[in-house]
């Protein structure tokens, strides 16, 4: 059921043309200037600090490594979105696929958001994986409706489960979706490409 996804993908939005590609280690520069752009507070939907240049070498390695995949989101070749799909095949949970996004606040509003959630959705459906989660904090409600506008459901809340750069403990909650599962349904009902059709829709973000 795994197929494979190709890039560069163009997706026009309210924001413009928006390039889609997957992230190489030459790309290191330009994300950690998007990554130190960012309010602290969306660093916490990534499981490790990228503004730290130490922490991004390492997240290279990681893409090197084939244990992430990372898809840049660009606009005149500027990084203005990163979806990142995180896997570990020695796990107890080698099925399981954990997305994490965040977005410039220049292009928020205009679609952007949107785009890349569902390019990433469709990159982990690519991977063959059986369910997938994601995290924010609970306050970010505008990303809890886009994902679950894909199908994402609350599973759990973890109270001070992170702590930012400033101290502050947060709230995350987690979303998961059952790919696997909707999957079947679909196929019941002599629809078995619908599960990848569910990338395409959502609101405007």
């Amino acid at each position: 059921m795994s197929q494979t996804r190709s890039y560069p993908r163009l997706v026009q939005t309210e924001a413009g043309e928006i390039e889609f590609r997957l992230m190489a280690p030459d790309d290191e520069a330009a994300v950690l200037d998007f990554a130190q752009q960012l309010p602290v507070h969306d660093l916490l939907f990534l499981p490790r600090n990228i503004s730290e240049p130490k922490v991004l070498s390492a997240w290279v390695k990681e893409i090197e490594r084939g244990a992430i995949t990372s898809l840049l989101a660009l606009k005149n070749g500027t990084v203005v979105g990163c979806g990142t799909l995180v896997r570990d095949p020695h796990s107890w949970s080698p099925h399981v696929g954990d997305i994490r996004m965040v977005v410039s606040r220049d292009v928020r509003g205009q679609g952007v958001g949107r785009a890349l959630s569902q390019e990433t959705f469709a990159l982990a459906l690519g991977a063959g994986l059986e369910k997938l989660s994601v995290q924010m904090t609970v306050d970010q409600q505008a990303a809890i409706t886009l994902f679950e506008s894909l199908g994402f459901k609350a599973e759990a809340l973890l109270s001070d489960h992170v702590r930012d750069v400033n101290g502050n403990k947060h709230h995350i909650v987690v979303l998961g979706h059952n790919v696997a599962q909707v999957r079947g349904q679909l196929e019941a009902y002599g629809l078995p490409g619908a599960v990848e059709g569910l990338a395409e829709a959502g609101p405007d973000g």
